[in-house]
Protein backbone atom coordinates (compact mmCIF):
# COMPACT_ATOMS: atom_id res chain seq x y z
CA UNK A 1 0.00 0.00 0.00
CA UNK A 2 1.29 3.24 -0.51
CA UNK A 3 2.13 6.12 1.59
CA UNK A 4 -0.13 9.27 0.69
CA UNK A 5 0.85 12.84 1.12
CA UNK A 6 -1.70 13.26 4.02
CA UNK A 7 -0.19 10.15 5.72
CA UNK A 8 1.78 10.95 9.28
CA UNK A 9 4.31 9.01 7.88
CA UNK A 10 5.22 10.26 4.60
CA UNK A 11 8.58 11.70 3.32
CA UNK A 12 6.74 15.37 3.32
CA UNK A 13 5.17 14.88 6.75
CA UNK A 14 9.34 14.00 8.05
CA UNK A 15 11.15 16.67 6.39
CA UNK A 16 8.38 18.55 8.05
CA UNK A 17 8.82 17.21 11.17
CA UNK A 18 12.73 17.14 11.23
CA UNK A 19 13.37 20.58 10.47
CA UNK A 20 14.81 22.17 13.28
CA UNK A 21 12.83 23.79 16.37
CA UNK A 22 14.43 27.00 15.99
CA UNK A 23 13.44 27.85 12.82
CA UNK A 24 10.12 27.08 12.67
CA UNK A 25 10.17 29.43 16.25
CA UNK A 26 11.88 32.24 14.25
CA UNK A 27 9.67 32.34 11.46
CA UNK A 28 6.52 31.97 14.05
CA UNK A 29 5.15 35.97 14.58
CA UNK A 30 5.87 35.32 17.97
CA UNK A 31 5.71 38.24 20.82
CA UNK A 32 9.00 39.98 21.89
CA UNK A 33 8.64 38.45 25.30
CA UNK A 34 8.13 34.92 23.39
CA UNK A 35 11.01 34.91 21.29
CA UNK A 36 13.18 35.62 24.46
CA UNK A 37 11.70 33.34 27.23
CA UNK A 38 14.21 31.18 28.43
CA UNK A 39 13.92 28.47 30.44
CA UNK A 40 15.03 28.91 34.30
CA UNK A 41 17.46 27.22 36.31
CA UNK A 42 15.06 25.52 38.77
CA UNK A 43 13.50 23.33 35.13
CA UNK A 44 17.18 22.62 34.17
CA UNK A 45 17.90 21.08 37.49
CA UNK A 46 14.55 19.23 37.45
CA UNK A 47 15.96 17.11 34.59
CA UNK A 48 19.73 17.03 35.88
CA UNK A 49 18.15 15.38 39.23
CA UNK A 50 16.31 12.99 37.83
CA UNK A 51 19.58 11.29 36.56
CA UNK A 52 20.55 7.98 38.20
CA UNK A 53 22.94 8.43 40.73
CA UNK A 54 22.47 12.65 41.79
CA UNK A 55 21.54 13.30 45.36
CA UNK A 56 19.56 16.43 45.09
CA UNK A 57 19.01 19.42 48.05
CA UNK A 58 18.33 21.27 44.97
CA UNK A 59 14.53 21.66 44.26
CA UNK A 60 11.89 22.74 46.55
CA UNK A 61 10.11 19.46 46.91
CA UNK A 62 8.56 17.61 49.72
CA UNK A 63 9.17 14.38 51.11
CA UNK A 64 6.95 11.47 48.81
CA UNK A 65 7.34 9.13 51.37
CA UNK A 66 5.56 11.63 53.72
CA UNK A 67 2.53 11.84 51.38
CA UNK A 68 -0.84 10.33 53.11
CA UNK A 69 -0.88 8.19 50.37
CA UNK A 70 -3.41 5.53 52.19
CA UNK A 71 -5.98 8.29 53.67
CA UNK A 72 -5.99 10.32 50.48
CA UNK A 73 -6.74 6.80 48.70
CA UNK A 74 -9.29 5.85 51.09
CA UNK A 75 -10.87 9.49 50.52
CA UNK A 76 -10.56 9.34 46.82
CA UNK A 77 -12.31 6.18 46.54
CA UNK A 78 -15.14 6.95 48.72
CA UNK A 79 -15.64 10.45 46.36
CA UNK A 80 -16.08 7.88 43.53
CA UNK A 81 -18.48 5.85 44.98
CA UNK A 82 -20.62 8.54 46.74
CA UNK A 83 -20.48 12.05 44.69
CA UNK A 84 -21.91 11.27 40.89
CA UNK A 85 -20.08 14.61 39.89
CA UNK A 86 -16.98 13.73 41.13
CA UNK A 87 -15.50 13.62 37.59
CA UNK A 88 -17.97 15.97 35.99
CA UNK A 89 -17.48 19.69 35.29
CA UNK A 90 -18.49 21.84 38.29
CA UNK A 91 -18.92 25.00 40.36
CA UNK A 92 -15.97 25.43 43.36
CA UNK A 93 -16.65 22.82 46.14
CA UNK A 94 -18.19 24.48 49.15
CA UNK A 95 -17.10 22.06 51.45
CA UNK A 96 -13.71 22.37 50.67
CA UNK A 97 -14.27 26.65 51.06
CA UNK A 98 -15.58 25.54 54.18
CA UNK A 99 -12.39 23.69 55.64
CA UNK A 100 -10.02 26.30 54.14
CA UNK A 101 -11.91 29.08 56.21
CA UNK A 102 -10.79 26.38 59.37
CA UNK A 103 -7.49 26.20 57.98
CA UNK A 104 -6.66 29.64 57.95
CA UNK A 105 -7.78 30.30 61.59
CA UNK A 106 -5.13 27.71 62.41
CA UNK A 107 -2.83 30.83 60.56
CA UNK A 108 -4.45 33.56 62.56
CA UNK A 109 -6.63 34.66 59.74
CA UNK A 110 -10.52 35.46 60.21
CA UNK A 111 -12.22 35.38 56.60
CA UNK A 112 -15.63 33.71 55.07
CA UNK A 113 -16.53 31.32 53.34
CA UNK A 114 -17.39 34.02 50.34
CA UNK A 115 -13.60 35.34 50.50
CA UNK A 116 -12.25 31.89 49.42
CA UNK A 117 -11.07 31.59 45.42
CA UNK A 118 -9.99 27.96 44.97
CA UNK A 119 -7.05 27.37 42.60
CA UNK A 120 -4.79 24.91 40.78
CA UNK A 121 -1.92 25.83 43.25
CA UNK A 122 -0.31 28.67 44.44
CA UNK A 123 1.42 28.91 41.30
CA UNK A 124 -1.86 29.57 39.01
CA UNK A 125 -2.82 31.74 42.15
CA UNK A 126 -0.37 34.26 41.57
CA UNK A 127 -0.80 34.14 37.92
CA UNK A 128 -4.66 35.32 38.15
CA UNK A 129 -4.12 37.97 40.61
CA UNK A 130 -1.19 39.83 37.98
CA UNK A 131 -3.54 39.03 35.30
CA UNK A 132 -5.67 41.43 37.56
CA UNK A 133 -3.45 44.00 38.78
CA UNK A 134 -0.52 43.95 36.28
CA UNK A 135 -0.56 45.84 33.17
CA UNK A 136 1.86 45.91 30.02
CA UNK A 137 4.93 47.27 31.42
CA UNK A 138 3.65 48.17 34.77
CA UNK A 139 5.70 47.73 37.79
CA UNK A 140 6.05 45.70 40.32
CA UNK A 141 7.72 45.91 43.84
CA UNK A 142 9.66 42.27 44.77
CA UNK A 143 12.62 41.67 46.64
CA UNK A 144 16.26 41.55 45.17
CA UNK A 145 16.05 37.59 45.40
CA UNK A 146 12.66 36.12 44.49
CA UNK A 147 11.07 32.83 43.55
CA UNK A 148 11.47 32.17 39.56
CA UNK A 149 7.89 31.14 39.47
CA UNK A 150 6.80 34.94 40.02
CA UNK A 151 9.08 36.22 38.04
CA UNK A 152 7.91 33.68 34.81
CA UNK A 153 4.16 34.73 35.77
CA UNK A 154 5.02 38.69 35.29
CA UNK A 155 7.08 38.34 32.48
CA UNK A 156 4.58 38.34 29.83
CA UNK A 157 4.05 41.93 30.52
CA UNK A 158 7.53 42.96 30.92
CA UNK A 159 7.11 45.01 33.91
CA UNK A 160 9.26 47.50 35.41
CA UNK A 161 10.55 45.81 38.57
CA UNK A 162 11.16 47.80 41.66
CA UNK A 163 13.58 45.37 43.41
CA UNK A 164 14.42 46.24 46.83
CA UNK A 165 17.35 44.80 48.88
CA UNK A 166 16.11 42.00 51.20
CA UNK A 167 18.47 39.71 53.73
CA UNK A 168 18.76 36.03 55.13
CA UNK A 169 18.40 37.74 58.50
CA UNK A 170 15.44 40.27 58.27
CA UNK A 171 13.96 39.60 54.91
CA UNK A 172 12.73 42.45 53.10
CA UNK A 173 13.98 46.08 53.50
CA UNK A 174 10.78 47.39 54.33
CA UNK A 175 12.73 51.16 54.95
CA UNK A 176 13.57 51.11 51.52
CA UNK A 177 9.25 50.13 50.40
CA UNK A 178 8.70 53.30 52.07
CA UNK A 179 10.96 55.29 50.33
CA UNK A 180 10.02 54.00 46.76
CA UNK A 181 6.30 54.58 47.63
CA UNK A 182 6.97 58.05 49.25
CA UNK A 183 8.97 59.24 46.18
CA UNK A 184 6.15 58.41 43.68
CA UNK A 185 6.48 54.83 42.90
CA UNK A 186 3.38 53.32 42.87
CA UNK A 187 3.35 49.61 41.76
CA UNK A 188 0.62 47.12 40.77
CA UNK A 189 1.24 44.85 43.81
CA UNK A 190 4.31 44.26 46.35
CA UNK A 191 4.92 40.71 46.38
CA UNK A 192 6.26 38.71 49.25
CA UNK A 193 6.96 35.34 50.64
CA UNK A 194 6.79 36.10 54.59
CA UNK A 195 7.07 32.76 55.92
CA UNK A 196 9.85 30.38 55.23
CA UNK A 197 10.86 32.75 51.96
CA UNK A 198 11.92 31.23 48.80
CA UNK A 199 14.82 31.11 48.14
CA UNK A 200 16.71 33.13 51.46
CA UNK A 201 14.44 30.70 53.90
CA UNK A 202 13.78 33.50 56.65
CA UNK A 203 10.51 34.71 57.57
CA UNK A 204 9.86 38.37 58.56
CA UNK A 205 9.95 39.68 62.12
CA UNK A 206 6.06 40.33 63.99
CA UNK A 207 7.45 44.24 63.17
CA UNK A 208 8.26 44.30 59.54
CA UNK A 209 4.92 42.86 58.69
CA UNK A 210 2.77 45.53 60.35
CA UNK A 211 4.86 48.20 59.07
CA UNK A 212 4.44 46.59 55.56
CA UNK A 213 0.91 46.82 56.11
CA UNK A 214 0.24 49.94 56.98
CA UNK A 215 2.44 50.80 53.83
CA UNK A 216 -0.11 49.16 51.97
CA UNK A 217 -2.65 51.02 53.82
CA UNK A 218 -1.23 53.91 53.35
CA UNK A 219 -0.49 54.18 49.89
CA UNK A 220 -3.34 52.13 48.60
CA UNK A 221 -1.07 49.20 47.05
CA UNK A 222 -1.68 45.45 47.23
CA UNK A 223 0.36 43.36 48.49
CA UNK A 224 0.18 39.65 46.79
CA UNK A 225 1.45 37.27 49.93
CA UNK A 226 2.72 33.85 48.99
CA UNK A 227 2.19 31.50 51.70
CA UNK A 228 3.19 28.26 50.45
CA UNK A 229 4.87 27.43 53.53
CA UNK A 230 3.43 29.26 56.44
CA UNK A 231 1.98 25.63 57.76
CA UNK A 232 5.63 24.37 58.23
CA UNK A 233 6.82 26.25 60.85
CA UNK A 234 9.49 25.03 63.67
CA UNK A 235 9.12 27.12 66.33
CA UNK A 236 6.30 26.50 69.39
CA UNK A 237 4.23 29.17 67.38
CA UNK A 238 3.83 30.79 63.95
CA UNK A 239 3.82 34.52 63.42
CA UNK A 240 0.23 35.17 61.53
CA UNK A 241 0.85 36.12 57.92
CA UNK A 242 -0.22 39.50 56.51
CA UNK A 243 -3.30 38.73 56.14
CA UNK A 244 -4.33 38.34 59.48
CA UNK A 245 -3.35 42.18 60.06
CA UNK A 246 -5.38 43.43 56.91
CA UNK A 247 -8.50 42.13 55.04
CA UNK A 248 -8.66 45.06 52.13
CA UNK A 249 -5.26 45.56 50.71
CA UNK A 250 -3.26 41.77 51.35
CA UNK A 251 -4.20 39.28 48.96
CA UNK A 252 -3.42 35.53 50.09
CA UNK A 253 -2.16 32.96 48.12
CA UNK A 254 -1.85 29.33 49.68
CA UNK A 255 -1.75 25.78 48.54
CA UNK A 256 -1.85 22.04 49.80
CA UNK A 257 0.80 20.84 47.72
CA UNK A 258 3.33 21.14 50.32
CA UNK A 259 1.31 19.95 53.42
CA UNK A 260 -0.60 17.42 51.13
CA UNK A 261 1.15 16.68 47.64
CA UNK A 262 2.18 18.56 44.37
CA UNK A 263 0.13 16.36 42.55
CA UNK A 264 -2.99 17.19 43.99
CA UNK A 265 -3.04 20.58 42.31
CA UNK A 266 -5.23 22.12 44.59
CA UNK A 267 -4.78 26.24 46.18
CA UNK A 268 -6.51 29.07 47.55
CA UNK A 269 -6.81 32.74 47.40
CA UNK A 270 -8.16 34.55 50.20
CA UNK A 271 -9.39 37.69 48.86
CA UNK A 272 -12.47 40.34 48.67
CA UNK A 273 -15.69 39.11 47.77
CA UNK A 274 -15.78 42.29 45.36
CA UNK A 275 -12.79 40.39 43.58
CA UNK A 276 -14.65 37.09 43.21
CA UNK A 277 -16.60 37.76 39.54
CA UNK A 278 -13.22 39.02 38.31
CA UNK A 279 -11.33 36.32 39.00
CA UNK A 280 -14.08 33.44 38.12
CA UNK A 281 -14.07 35.28 34.49
CA UNK A 282 -10.03 35.18 34.44
CA UNK A 283 -9.83 31.74 35.76
CA UNK A 284 -12.43 30.27 33.53
CA UNK A 285 -10.28 31.76 30.36
CA UNK A 286 -7.45 30.33 31.81
CA UNK A 287 -8.79 26.35 32.48
CA UNK A 288 -12.54 25.60 33.07
CA UNK A 289 -12.45 25.30 36.55
CA UNK A 290 -9.95 23.14 38.97
CA UNK A 291 -9.90 19.78 39.10
CA UNK A 292 -13.53 18.59 40.28
CA UNK A 293 -12.31 15.84 41.42
CA UNK A 294 -9.14 16.75 43.33
CA UNK A 295 -11.32 19.16 45.28
CA UNK A 296 -13.89 16.80 46.49
CA UNK A 297 -10.65 14.08 47.07
CA UNK A 298 -9.05 17.24 49.29
CA UNK A 299 -12.15 18.04 51.09
CA UNK A 300 -13.18 14.09 52.03
CA UNK A 301 -9.33 13.63 53.49
CA UNK A 302 -10.14 16.87 55.43
CA UNK A 303 -13.24 15.45 56.88
CA UNK A 304 -11.61 12.81 58.67
CA UNK A 305 -9.96 15.37 60.85
CA UNK A 306 -6.59 13.96 60.16
CA UNK A 307 -4.85 16.98 58.92
CA UNK A 308 -3.30 18.76 62.41
CA UNK A 309 -1.67 15.57 63.21
CA UNK A 310 -0.51 15.08 59.56
CA UNK A 311 1.37 18.84 59.87
CA UNK A 312 2.45 18.05 62.95
CA UNK A 313 4.32 15.38 62.03
CA UNK A 314 5.67 17.07 58.88
CA UNK A 315 6.96 20.10 60.90
CA UNK A 316 8.54 17.11 63.02
CA UNK A 317 10.33 15.35 60.06
CA UNK A 318 11.42 18.65 58.61
CA UNK A 319 13.05 20.24 61.87
CA UNK A 320 14.61 17.25 62.57
CA UNK A 321 15.97 17.09 58.83
CA UNK A 322 17.14 20.69 58.90
CA UNK A 323 19.17 20.20 61.92
CA UNK A 324 20.74 17.23 60.15
CA UNK A 325 21.99 19.58 57.75
CA UNK A 326 22.77 22.22 60.09
CA UNK A 327 25.34 19.97 61.61
CA UNK A 328 27.10 19.02 58.82
CA UNK A 329 27.48 22.27 57.20
CA UNK A 330 28.90 22.98 60.46
CA UNK A 331 31.31 19.81 60.68
CA UNK A 332 32.35 20.14 57.09
CA UNK A 333 31.63 23.78 55.43
CA UNK A 334 34.56 26.36 55.59
CA UNK A 335 34.38 28.71 58.70
CA UNK A 336 34.06 31.67 56.20
CA UNK A 337 30.33 30.42 55.28
CA UNK A 338 27.66 32.42 56.90
CA UNK A 339 23.82 30.77 57.09
CA UNK A 340 20.75 31.06 59.58
CA UNK A 341 18.44 27.90 60.83
CA UNK A 342 15.16 29.23 58.82
CA UNK A 343 12.32 28.60 61.36
CA UNK A 344 9.73 27.73 58.53
CA UNK A 345 9.95 26.69 55.26
CA UNK A 346 12.18 24.41 53.33
CA UNK A 347 15.73 26.11 52.61
CA UNK A 348 18.75 26.99 54.03
CA UNK A 349 20.50 29.55 52.18
CA UNK A 350 24.27 29.84 52.76
CA UNK A 351 26.50 32.59 51.25
CA UNK A 352 30.20 31.76 50.64
CA UNK A 353 33.23 33.37 50.69
CA UNK A 354 33.13 36.12 47.97
CA UNK A 355 35.87 34.35 45.67
CA UNK A 356 33.85 31.06 45.06
CA UNK A 357 32.03 31.23 41.58
CA UNK A 358 29.11 29.27 42.71
CA UNK A 359 27.47 28.52 39.25
CA UNK A 360 30.99 26.79 38.25
CA UNK A 361 30.68 25.05 41.49
CA UNK A 362 27.42 23.63 40.61
CA UNK A 363 28.71 22.18 37.38
CA UNK A 364 31.87 20.24 38.84
CA UNK A 365 29.32 18.73 41.91
CA UNK A 366 26.70 16.97 39.69
CA UNK A 367 28.99 16.39 37.11
CA UNK A 368 31.82 14.81 39.28
CA UNK A 369 30.13 14.38 42.59
CA UNK A 370 26.70 13.42 41.32
CA UNK A 371 25.43 15.98 44.35
CA UNK A 372 22.99 19.20 43.09
CA UNK A 373 21.70 22.44 44.46
CA UNK A 374 21.08 25.85 43.28
CA UNK A 375 23.18 28.98 42.82
CA UNK A 376 22.22 31.99 44.37
CA UNK A 377 22.48 33.93 41.45
CA UNK A 378 19.51 31.95 39.72
CA UNK A 379 16.74 34.33 42.35
CA UNK A 380 18.47 37.77 41.35
CA UNK A 381 15.71 39.85 40.11
CA UNK A 382 17.62 42.50 38.44
CA UNK A 383 21.85 41.82 38.65
CA UNK A 384 22.21 37.98 37.74
CA UNK A 385 25.80 38.51 38.99
CA UNK A 386 24.70 39.18 42.35
CA UNK A 387 25.15 36.51 44.95
CA UNK A 388 27.27 34.32 42.86
CA UNK A 389 28.75 33.28 46.10
CA UNK A 390 25.66 32.29 47.68
CA UNK A 391 23.60 28.46 47.20
CA UNK A 392 20.44 27.88 48.27
CA UNK A 393 19.95 24.24 49.83
CA UNK A 394 16.54 22.11 50.34
CA UNK A 395 16.40 19.98 52.91
CA UNK A 396 13.03 18.02 52.91
CA UNK A 397 13.09 15.96 50.13
CA UNK A 398 16.40 14.07 50.80
CA UNK A 399 16.56 10.97 52.73
CA UNK A 400 17.75 12.09 55.53
CA UNK A 401 20.73 9.27 56.39
CA UNK A 402 21.84 10.85 53.18
CA UNK A 403 22.40 14.40 53.87
CA UNK A 404 25.52 14.43 55.70
CA UNK A 405 26.79 12.57 52.74
CA UNK A 406 25.67 15.06 50.67
CA UNK A 407 26.82 17.99 51.91
CA UNK A 408 30.78 16.22 52.59
CA UNK A 409 30.34 15.92 48.69
CA UNK A 410 29.37 19.71 48.08
CA UNK A 411 32.11 20.67 50.72
CA UNK A 412 35.01 18.49 49.19
CA UNK A 413 34.34 20.82 45.92
CA UNK A 414 34.67 23.71 48.16
CA UNK A 415 37.95 22.44 49.14
CA UNK A 416 38.94 21.81 45.27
Amino acid sequence: MGVSPGNPLSPERKEILLEPVTSIREELPLTDWARGVKRSMLQEMLEIVRRPGVLSFALGLPAPELFPKGQYAEACAQVLEKDANALQYGPSLRALKQHIVSLMALRGVACGEGQIFLTAGAQQGMNLLMRLFLREGGRVLLEELAYPGFLQVISPYQPEMLAVPTDSREGIDVEEVELLLRRGARPAAIYVVTDGHNPLGVSLPLEKRRRLVELARQYRTPIVEDDAYGFLYYEDEATPPLRALDEQWVFYIGSFSKILAPALRVGWLVVPESLMPALSIVKESSDIDTSTFSQRAVSAFLDTGQLPSHLAMLRREYRARRDIMQLALQRYFPPQARWKAPTSGLFIWVELPEKIDVSRLVRVAVEEEKVAFIPGNAFSVIDSRRKANCIRLNFSNCDPARIEEGIALIARVLDR
